[in-house]
């Protein structure tokens, strides 16, 4: 009998023919959630995502882990962010007032002033601005571990996230879910997939989402669509295109304020904002067109094209941050704000192409993967401000923009008049070209070699002054690494790698910043059994990183240059079936991450010192999901829970505020009531436990969803 997790693995690492063994549920689209045996066989076809060659999970000198469908369905994930909490690798950062998906991995974030960048199956398409990404088109999460600049160019040194997207299976299946949850919640999400004869397969995923909140005030209404079509052109050769369009409207919400750094002395529900702004409305509309050809068993073809237009717009009214932090409470009760509005836009446009293959020569084995990629991004952003005046200077004025935290009045004064701050749009261009050879030298050690040229423009446009500033450099990026086979079950390994990363935007003085530059050595030991029920991984890393941006205390909305920092660490994953039926996710991790070099600011001395910690991350976070199928009256039942821990954290640079440490705890049960028909109940945040996500400020803390609960009922057919 086919093993069916192991199906499951291959098809997300690419297999670009693979049989599924499905039971009516699977034939739904639901397959991994069946707590029986599937039986029957469906023919499936997928493209090889990009950066996959011909490798087994053992066979990689680097940390991987696949967040699959049956994970997050187990915790019942409609967002990134509740996805990426099963990976202790990746740390919640600051999320701009809940208007986009900011996330570390080892200890380092992105840039600072854009979200933090993705991958879509193998392609560069998370940056702009498209709101936090929906999970309802989403198959698998994987989290990348370490540098892979060698593959991707200008990415982030402590791994790379890659969304595997839910493509046509050429079947008729359809599944729609219906959930109801606390703070009214209510969410309808559709997926469903047909055949036009026997080379089309369509696949239509979308979903609604009408919200409340145990925020005051807060309510947020999303939908999106995600259609793809799958067409073989021939036995050899398969072309897919996906769209994707999402609409938000999500208010700004910068969240709950440390009053003389003291949490807890305001409700988490207490808004700080102003209701009668509205919502801010995130949008995107995205392509995706991949072409493969397989020249044979072992050699394929992959040719790609992806285009992504986000904007977003919206008012908001939040906490001032200025340099002397210790003034910002005048009376320990008023809250001066500013008012913001931003009107962004941006493009992002990539092409990629590569060759993939292997071959033997005697009984050394080779494995090869060559591409070339081009990209292009456009930022464009006009930013006004209405910012309140010195105490001094006007204290009737500065009282119009300003709040009692202990006894809020919304709207009592009118909005102040905005004026211009930034104008500017922000153009880079890039081209690359990569190579990476594996070679087999005995029948248990492998080498690889790899690396990447990349050649990248950057023009920065300021249309209040009419000024622009341009940089540019012709980078190269190596990495190599080593693998040993010491049993077919556990291999070792070790890399080391570099990276670069140009970093959008400019600092207060306008002045553009240069590239992010790192260096990562990483060595550990992989297991997995050969029938795929269990896999496991424990790695050390240590990351250097030059020129990192952390947040500009002095102004709101700018950032610094952190100077040198590192990340070091350990990591243990696990996922597998134990015993039959019982499934076990074990994710820990122990990150120290810290800045090496004193950052002064001429007007407010030094800010950070050597040896501060990076803001946002936790030294030690453990995620543990159990989750057991059974079969009661016949009819296939899933039950479970997990905990997740997540250490003290460093809440505001060049301060000791920290945020607390929390302990969070879910179970659910789902049970098939008939054909095709199933019920789902969810309990998060069980003991109703007060915690915090994230913080850039004492001024700017999120605080987490306390007990939630959610009912899900799916139709099957």
């Amino acid at each position: 009998m086919t093993n069916h997790r192991a199906i499951v693995a291959a098809a997300l690492s690419g297999a670009s023919l693979f049989v599924i063994q499905t039971p009516a549920s699977a034939e739904s689209g639901a397959e991994t959630a069946s707590a029986t045996e599937p039986e029957g066989d469906i023919l499936i076809t997928a493209t090889r995502p990009a950066y996959r060659g011909d490798f087994d999970e053992l066979e990689i000198p680097q940390a991987e882990q696949v967040i699959g469908p049956q994970q997050l369905r187990d915790i019942n994930a409609l967002d990134l962010n509740a996805a990426l909490d099963l990976s202790a690798s990746v740390a919640r950062q600051n999320n701009f007032g809940g208007l986009w998906n900011s996330f570390a991995v080892r200890g380092f974030v992105g840039d600072e002033n854009l979200p933090s960048n993705y991958l879509v199956n193998g392609f560069n398409a998370g940056r702009g601005f498209a709101g936090p990404r929906d999970l309802s088109g989403i198959e698998a999460v994987e989290v990348l571990k370490g540098p892979r600049a060698a593959l991707f160019g200008r990415g982030e040194p402590g791994g790379t996230i890659n969304l595997v997207t839910k493509r046509p299976r050429f079947e008729s299946a359809g599944e729609v879910r219906l959930l109801a949850g606390s703070f009214d919640t209510y969410r309808a999400d559709a997926d469903l997939q047909t055949t036009l004869g026997d080379a089309v397969g369509v696949r239509f995923v979308g979903f609604y989402e009408d919200a409340g909140s145990f925020r005051d005030t807060i309510e947020t209404e999303r939908f999106g669509f995600m259609p793809s079509v799958a067409v073989k052109l021939g036995e050899a050769t398969r072309i897919v295109y996906e769209l994707e369009y999402a609409r938000q409207e999500i208010p700004f919400d910068r969240g709950v304020v440390a009053v003389n750094g003291e949490l807890g002395l305001i409700p988490q529900s207490r808004f700080l904002g102003e209701p009668g702004e509205g919502p801010n409305i995130a949008e995107v509309l995205g392509h995706q067109l991949e072409l493969q050809h397989d020249f044979s068993d072992n050699w394929s073809a992959l040719v790609g094209i992806g285009y992504r237009d986000t904007s977003l717009q919206g008012t908001s009214t939040e906490a001032e941050l200025t340099g002397s932090r210790q003034q910002l409470f005048r009376d320990g009760r008023t809250l001066t704000r500013q008012r913001r509005f931003r009107d962004y836009d941006a493009t992002y446009f990539v092409a990629r192409a590569e060759l993939a293959g292997n071959f033997t020569t005697g009984d050394v084995t080779h494995r090869v993967l060559i591409g070339a990629d081009t990209d292009r991004f456009e930022n464009d952003q006009v930013f006004l401000r209405a910012r309140a005046p010195s105490l001094a200077s006007n204290p009737t004025e500065q009282q119009l923009q300003a709040i009692d935290i202990f006894d809020p009045v919304y709207g009592r004064f009118p909005l102040p008049a905005l004026s211009p701050l930034t104008d500017r749009v922000e153009v880079q261009k890039a081209t690359g070209v990569y190579a990476q050879y594996q070679i087999g030298l005995s029948d248990s050690f492998e080498l690889r070699v790899g690396g990447r040229y990349d050649d990248y423009d950057q023009r920065l446009t300021n249309r209040a002054n009419g000024s622009v500033a341009r940089t540019g450099e012709q980078r190269f990026s190596p990495q190599v690494g080593a693998v040993w086979r010491a049993t077919p079950e556990l291999s070792l390994y070790a890399t080391y790698g570099e990276n670069f990363r140009p970093l959008s935007g400019a600092d207060f003085a306008g002045n553009p910043f240069d590239p992010n530059q790192s260096e990562s050595v990483e060595a550990g030991v992989k297991y997995a059994t050969a029938d795929g029920r269990m896999s496991a991984t424990a790695s050390i890393f240590a990351i250097q990183q030059g020129n990192i941006l952390v947040g500009d205390p002095a102004n709101a909305g700018f950032t610094l240059a952190g100077g040198e920092a590192r990340s070091r660490g350990f990591e243990f994953d696990f996922n597998g079936e134990i015993v039959d039926g019982l499934d076990l996710w074990v994710s820990y991790a122990y990150v120290d991450a810290e800045v090496e070099n004193d950052v002064p600011d001429p007007d407010f001395g030094k800010l950070i010192e050597a040896g501060d910690r990076l803001l946002n991350i936790p030294e030690h976070t453990l995620n543990v999901q159990l989750a057991y199928s059974t079969v009661i009256a016949g009819r296939d039942a899933r039950f479970g829970g997990g905990v997740l821990h997540v250490g003290e954290r460093l809440g505001e640079v060049g301060t000791d505020f920290e945020l607390p440490d929390y302990t969070l705890a879910r179970i659910f049960a789902e049970a098939e009531l008939t054909d095709g028909i199933r019920l789902r109940f969810d309990i998060d945040n069980l003991f109703d436990t007060e915690w915090f996500a994230n913080s850039f400020s004492q001024l700017w803390v999120q605080p987490g969803m306390p007990r939630n609960a959610r009912v899900t009922a799916s139709f099957a057919f």
